[in-house]
């Protein structure tokens, strides 16, 4: 394992107990590997984290901005989803600290990204347990909240359907529309697929068990196969 001690030169906080730090970087799948090693894997700490940043980010959002709770919500997901801790890990270059299984290592895609995303909420917790409330504040203060002026100007806070509706009127002048392609189930458990279609051509598809799931779904896809994220 890397020495620790230049990540927390980089996030500016020398932790009183290494241990902690050094747990919040070790993958489940690395024991796998290692089953002697002497520490256990983060997902306890990834889980206090979590919360950690929710609550700092809310306070945040809650003293700052007047906005009825449905936007403060979008404002808060949009500051503490995987995308956005994946950035900010990189940002901190993370990634070279992080324990994983070889088969981990050499994969680049989203399943990467989703295990550096989680140790960023791992390292929260660690600070959180090591500092207290105090530090892991302002770390989040730091690293995500400065975002801020990006979510808005960017509206990333808009949900995948606003998106793709507002990307497609303004690239291609069309209103996309919403067809069901199938539904199954009892009327207790109903599942829908629904296709998200610009005109005539289907651009993806989406499951959900309602039909706003299923058209938030689909939309998060089209965003995806037309490269508007």
């Amino acid at each position: 394992m890397k020495d620790v001690a230049n990540l927390e030169k980089k996030i500016g906080i020398k932790f009183k107990d290494k241990e902690l730090l050094r747990q919040s970087l070790v993958h489940r799948s690395y024991l796998n590997e290692h089953k002697d090693f002497e520490l256990d894997h983060n997902e306890r700490m990834e889980f206090l984290g979590d919360a950690v940043l929710e609550l700092v980010t809310t306070e945040f959002l809650y003293n700052n901005f007047s906005n009825p709770e449905g936007e403060l919500t979008n404002f808060r997901a949009a500051l503490v989803n995987r995308k956005m801790l994946a950035i900010i890990s990189t940002e901190i270059g993370l990634e070279e600290y992080l324990l994983m299984s070889k088969g981990e290592s050499k994969d680049t895609g989203r399943a990467r990204q989703y295990i550096i995303a989680n140790a960023l909420e791992a390292v929260i917790g660690a600070i959180y347990l090591d500092q207290g409330y105090g530090k892991s504040k302002k770390f989040i203060k730091d690293y995500f909240l400065c975002k801020m002026n990006d979510v808005l100007s960017d509206k990333l806070y808009q949900d995948a359907k606003s998106k793709f509706q507002e990307e497609a009127q303004e690239k291609v002048g069309i209103t996309p529309c919403y067809k069901v392609i199938k539904e199954w189930g009892p009327d207790h458990d109903k599942h829908f697929l629904i296709g998200i279609f610009l005109d005539e051509e289907k651009i993806a598809e989406g499951e959900g068990i309602s039909k706003q799931v299923a058209q938030r779904n689909a939309a998060k896809k089209g965003l995806e196969v037309k490269g508007w994220e």
